[in-house]
């Protein structure tokens, strides 16, 4: 008889390989690894410098020889399953952290807990506990954080102290009334509160993330979007568009979000950590001391937000696994997440590295290393991706007025449900498969 956890990943597997199979024909076929050559995949920006990360690694290595190859963000989740299906992934890549469940569904990914129980120098407690989490599946550790990403706060400080305010608002109670204060100074359709673009699902997903019902419920089989919390951040969401605090638009229609900024057109805005550096390479020096980064406002006090960004993995299929691990130890050196955010501005997940003069130094990201403390995962379910799309499409009717918050959240778990069809299926065949004798 087959073990339960083989069996459950033939399952996985011969569901992922039913779903992918067209990708196969164009997979390489399975390579013959020599035993000091490593293969790493690297995304975007992140795959263009690694290999000026490597002269370190190759001096405490001097036999290894690391052969990386970049793919651009919009091809590499296509890469990764046409490899899978060919069985030719490469040792290590680098994984955005939304796609670990969907690879670790598919059994493809190596389990790190032992290796890094090993290694005293890569101590779990020294990343921020939200980023960790995103690698964590079903207990398992699956991948080491590589940089972060979340969601923060920009605003325009100079007219928020001239609408009466001295600081950035910490409460939804404050956010509010600030927000009518400011919509209140400007003439109608030149100025408003906030830039909340409807077909961007982030603020509205760490609106949720700040509420203590789950997004999904029993283990990730449905969805939890009726649940009470979910829909009081749907209703502040569309309170900011019934309101008029946010205009009805996409970020298609902002040609220049940073312009829009310095003109005062909007004084509020949620974005990322790289927007740092665009805010001020952007803005001219007579505007660089008028914004302000902060962390995300919460129902009753300071807020949680958004757990991304990219973590390091290793696959099951890899031959050279000890190399591999060493690797990884390698990028996730406080120093090397250093030379990585100098070569890329990403922001490193470990605690201590962030007490660099370059990084602590720095007021703006004072606030990302604030909001990283109260960052959280996004559930580790494969549909993820598709489900924070749909959760969009529907917010985005509601923002429009088309579509009241009961019947969205409704409307939300439908699609979801629907979505989770395939995951409760797995889950139940691989229930069956520990109860097999």
């Amino acid at each position: 008889m087959k073990t339960a956890r083989a069996a459950a990943g033939g399952v996985q597997r011969r569901t992922a390989i039913a779903a992918i199979g067209s990708l196969a024909a164009g997979a390489c076929k399975p390579r013959r690894d020599d035993p000091n050559t490593l293969t790493v995949w690297g995304v975007g920006r992140e795959g263009e410098v690694l290999s000026q990360l490597l002269p370190g690694f190759q001096r405490e290595h001097p036999g290894a020889r690391v052969r990386v190859q970049m793919l651009p963000w919009t091809a590499a989740h296509e890469k990764l399953l046409t490899a899978f299906a060919g069985e030719s992934l490469p040792d290590v890549a680098q994984l955005g952290n939304s796609w670990i469940a969907e690879m670790a569904a598919l059994d493809a990914l190596e389990p790190l807990g032992e290796r890094i129980a090993a290694t005293p120098a890569l101590a779990p407690q020294d990343f921020f506990e939200g980023i960790w989490n995103t690698n964590l599946v079903q207990g398992q550790v699956m991948g080491v954080p590589w940089y972060v990403d979340t969601r923060i706060l920009f605003y325009r400080r100079d007219l928020l102290a001239q609408a009466g305010f001295a600081h950035a608002p910490t409460s939804w109670d404050e956010w509010r009334a600030s927000m009518r204060a400011l919509q209140a100074q400007g003439r109608p359709g030149e100025r408003h509160a906030m830039l909340l673009p409807t077909n961007e699902f982030e603020p509205l997903l760490a609106l949720a993330l700040q509420q203590s019902d789950p997004l999904l419920r029993e283990g990730g089989r449905y969805g939890n979007f009726r649940s009470a919390g979910f829909q009081r951040a749907l209703s502040f969401y569309a309170e900011m568009f019934r309101n008029g605090w946010a205009p009805q638009v996409t970020n298609n229609q902002i040609s220049n979000v940073w312009d829009e900024i310095g003109r005062g057109r909007f004084v509020y805005y949620i974005s990322g950590p790289w927007n740092i550096g665009e805010f001020k390479q952007r803005l001219p020096a007579a505007q660089q001391a008028l914004w302000m980064s902060a962390p995300l406002p919460g129902p009753n006090g300071p807020g949680a937000s958004t757990a991304g960004g990219a973590s390091l993995v290793m696959f099951r299929s890899s031959r050279v696994k000890p190399l591999a691990w060493q690797f990884i130890e390698y990028l996730a050196r406080p120093e090397q997440q250093l030379h990585l955010h100098a070569l890329t501005g990403n922001l490193p997940p470990r605690r201590s590295t962030w007490s660099a003069p370059q990084l602590a130094g720095d007021v703006y990201s004072r606030a990302v290393r604030e909001q990283l403390e109260r960052a959280r995962p996004a559930p580790a379910v494969p549909e993820w991706e598709r489900i924070v799309n749909e959760m969009q499409t529907v917010a985005a009717r509601v923002a429009g007025g088309r579509l009241q918050v009961a019947p969205a959240a409704t409307e939300i778990d439908r699609r979801v449900d629907a979505f989770l069809e395939k995951r409760r299926w797995m889950l139940a065949r691989e229930r069956q498969a520990r109860a097999a004798p």
